[in-house]
């Protein structure tokens, strides 16, 4: 794996390294020596997976309140995604900015979040499904959700949304 620190602070792109040969390839997606060899979290007690069945479904922004942050590495295992995280951590030097990336089981990349970030993602294309790793079990007293098109960060998203939950679209604006 190359791990690729990102204009936000904590935030890390993780590129596969897959060995190829005449059957396909084989690549590792995690390795604890690798992540804490960067200082990244090691501890994974809940994996989860999303399926989007249409095109333009949007899934956020989500984010879990202390004392059950969690830190996230997300994977696009089928289709394409265009995932935004945005650093909700007040004492963090990158506060309040957003990035984007497009993540695709063709290039297999992966995106580490750390712990006090909002993720959220839309999907490219239909049957999409996206793999977590996450630092700690759902906890849903502490879940918490910024709107996805709120105005604070200007986050912008490529196709109008085709798809989204009640609870998603009705997230409160940002307050700081």
């Amino acid at each position: 794996m190359q791990f690729y620190s990102t204009i936000l602070h904590g935030a890390w792109r993780i590129d596969l390294e897959p060995g190829c040969d005449n059957r396909g390839y084989f690549a590792r997606t995690f390795c604890a020596d690798e992540f804490a060899a960067q200082g990244l979290e090691t501890s994974y007690p809940q994996h989860s997976i999303s399926y989007s069945a249409r095109k333009g479904t949007l899934r956020g922004m989500h984010y879990q309140r202390e004392p059950d942050s969690e830190v996230k590495v997300v994977r696009c295992v089928k289709g394409c995604i265009w995932d935004v995280i945005i650093d909700n951590r007040p004492d963090s030097p990158t506060y309040c900015r957003w990035l984007k990336f497009e993540l695709s089981s063709e290039s297999g990349d992966q995106l580490y979040i750390p712990a006090g970030f909002a993720h959220g993602f839309q999907t490219l294309c239909d049957d999409v499904v996206v793999n977590y790793l996450i630092s700690v079990p759902y906890a849903p007293q502490s879940a918490c959700g910024i709107r996805y098109d709120d105005g604070t960060f200007g986050a912008n998203w490529p196709l109008p949304v085709t798809e989204i939950s009640v609870k998603d679209a009705h997230w409160p604006d940002f307050c700081g």
